[in-house]
């Protein structure tokens, strides 16, 4: 049974945010445990479905379409920057009426929920990183490749096919193809060049050590984003950070091993996923 509810838009922060909503009901509060999905860098809130879908079983659960992707506002002019989509998922919790919530944020969305917390940790009882870029000043570089998203963006633009997307994700379902395929050009070009770029000028370590609510740091066996040296960095900044790594997956862990990315959780939400 499908638990999707409904998509809708709020006005927080200033902007139009967008987001799906999965299981709860409709024109009610749901008394389960309230979960917002943060997704990454070219990642539309619709391309996160399946793992709403399952999540939708367990847990209120909200996946947001971050500023400049999917049917969120996008504009030239607008700012795009870490600091402003931090501000943005604090206003979309307060919108929505969340005062006790968890945050799972993969890629750029874990350093949007890390700078939340940082910022107002209000309503926010537990954070979870899925392999956050460490990147920054004077650190190594983000492995992925500005052409690959500048590349794929503009393909998108004008129209491709699900076969026209597997040279850029050759690993990928048809279905998973099809639908980045669908979406990928509602990412504007300007919020993933000011993302990309800050994954090389915005500095998150100084967020770890503010840490306030329980964390959990999940990793990717492959993909090279986070080293077992980074963990360790992280977990001797922010102490109490939780780490596990996930087998046979690269950097889009649901995509690689979706069983793997349910079970990493553990019972770190409070209950399992499977």
């Amino acid at each position: 049974m499908s638990t999707f509810l409904y998509g809708a838009h709020v006005h927080a922060n200033g902007i139009r945010q967008h987001y799906l909503r999965f299981g709860g009901s409709v024109g009610g509060r749901d008394q389960r445990p309230a979960v917002i999905i943060v997704p990454g860098i070219t990642s539309p809130a619709v391309t996160w479905g399946f793992v709403g879908e399952q999540f939708g079983k367990h847990f209120d659960t909200y996946i947001q379409d971050v500023r400049g992707r999917g049917l969120s506002e996008a504009a030239e002019g607008m700012d795009y920057s870490l600091d402003a989509q931090a501000d943005d998922l604090i206003a979309l919790a307060q919108a929505l009426g969340l005062t006790d919530y968890i945050v799972v944020g993969h890629s750029m969305g874990a350093r949007i929920g890390l700078r939340a917390a940082h910022k107002n940790s209000d309503g926010l009882n537990r954070l979870v990183m899925v392999d956050p870029p460490v990147s920054g000043p004077d650190r190594r570089a983000y492995p992925s490749k500005l052409p690959w998203y500048v590349d794929s963006m503009a393909m998108a633009r004008k129209g491709c096919s699900a076969e026209d997307m597997r040279a850029f994700c050759p690993t990928w379902t048809q279905e998973q193809l099809q639908l980045r395929a669908q979406w990928l050009h509602t990412c504007h070009e300007p919020a993933i060049l000011a993302s990309f770029e800050g994954f090389h000028t915005d500095d998150v370590h100084v967020d770890f050590p503010h840490l306030k609510v329980p964390a959990l740091l999940m990793t990717a066996e492959r993909g090279d984003v986070v080293r077992d040296e980074d963990v360790a960095e992280i977990q001797q900044l922010a102490s109490g950070v939780q780490h596990v790594r996930v087998p046979n997956a690269g950097h889009m862990i649901p995509w690689d091993n979706e069983a793997g990315f349910y079970e990493a959780f553990g019972d770190f939400l409070g209950q399992r996923l499977v």
